[in-house]
C-alpha cells in the first residue's frame, strides 16, 4: 500500500519494507492522520507474507519531535483519551508484529519521537542525534514513551529522564541500551540497510519466533518464562527451516530458507 504525496510513505523491495514519515516541514510531529496512516502502514506489512524485515525514516532534518502541541486545547478528558489512544497506537502495533522492526534517526526524537525509535526492535542513530521525553518542559508528560523505555531501562532511570525532560547525545542513548548502534550522520542509510539486510538473510521463521519470544517474556514470570521459551523453540525446532540450518552447517554450505 502506497501513500502519494501523503504524511507517511511506504515502500516495499523483496523482503524488505519502507515506512517514511513524511511532515519534514513540522518536524515530523504527530496528528491524528498521521498517527492513523503510521499504524496502517504498520499492519500493512505486517499483514504482507513477503516482507520480513521494515525500516522506519524520516525526511528531513529530524525524525520526530512528537506530538504536534497545537492540539492540546479545547477538548475534554474523554476527547483527549481518545485523541491519545489514537496518537499511541503505533506502541501497541509494534509490541505485536512478528515483523522486524528497524528506526533510522536522525536530528532529534524527542517526546513521541523518542518513543517510535526506542519502540522498534532495532534502533540506528546517526551521531549528531538527539533524544529526550521533553512533554514536561511544556507541562505535559511522556508516558507514552516511558512504556518501551521501562522495559529496557528500569524505573528508577526511567522516571528520570521522563520527569526531567533533559534531552541527551545518541551515544548516551546508545550506553544505556536505548539504540543499538551510532554511525556517522552520512552513513546512517547504508548502515541501516547493512542491518536490514543481515536480518533478511536469516529463517524467516527463526526471526518471527524469536521476536514472539522476546514479547511473551516482558509479560511472564521467571520461570514460566523458561517454558514459553522452550515451546517456541520446540516448535522452531520441528519446522523444515530449522533441519535445512543445521543440515546446511553440518554440510558446510549456505542454506537455503524456505519459510516453512
Amino acid at each position: 500500500m502506497d501513500f502519494e504525496k501523503e504524511v507517511i510513505i511506504t515502500q516495499k523491495e523483496g523482503g524488505l519494507g519502507s515506512i517514511t514519515l513524511n511532515r519534514p516541514e513540522a518536524l515530523n510531529t504527530f496528528t491524528i492522520p498521521f498517527a492513523q496512516q503510521l499504524d496502517t502502514a504498520l499492519w500493512d506489512m505486517e499483514h504482507d507474507p513477503n516482507i520480513r524485515v521494515v525500516i522506519i525514516r524520516a525526511e528531513g532534518k529530524h525524525f520526530s519531535t512528537g506530538i504536534s502541541l497545537d492540539q492540546f486545547k479545547n477538548k475534554s478528558q474523554r476527547e483527549y483519551r481518545d485523541f491519545l489512544y489514537t496518537i499511541d497506537s503505533f506502541y501497541h502495533t509494534l509490541a505485536q508484529m512478528k515483523t522486524v522492526t528497524i528506526s533510522a534517526v536522525q536530528g532529534y526524537a524527542m517526546a513521541n519521537g523518542a518513543g517510535l525509535a526506542f519502540a522498534t526492535d532495532f534502533t540506528v542513530a546517526s551521531e549528531t542525534a538527539k533524544f529526550g521525553t521533553t512533554a514536561i518542559n511544556v507541562g505535559l508528560i511522556c508516558l507514552g514513551p516511558a512504556v518501551p523505555m521501562m522495559r529496557i531501562l528500569g524505573k528508577k532511570r526511567t522516571m528520570e529522564m521522563v520527569l526531567t525532560g533533559e534531552p541527551f547525545s545518541a551515544q548516551r542513548a546508545l550506553e544505556l541500551g536505548l539504540i543499538n548502534h551510532v554511525v556517522s550522520d552520512d552513513a546512517l542509510e547504508a548502515e541501516t540497510d547493512k542491518l536490514a539486510q543481515k536480518l533478511l538473510h536469516k529463517s524467516p521463521l527463526a526471526l518471527q519466533i524469536g521476536k514472539e519470544g522476546f514479547n511473551r517474556m516482558a509479560d511472564l514470570p521467571y520461570h514460566a518464562q523458561l517454558n514459553a521459551m522452550d515451546d517456541l523453540f520446540a516448535t522452531l525446532s520441528s519446522c523444515e527451516d530449522a533441519e535445512e540450518g543445521v543440515s546446511a552447517f553440518l554440510e558446510k554450505r549456505k542454506p537455503t530458507w524456505r519459510g516453512k
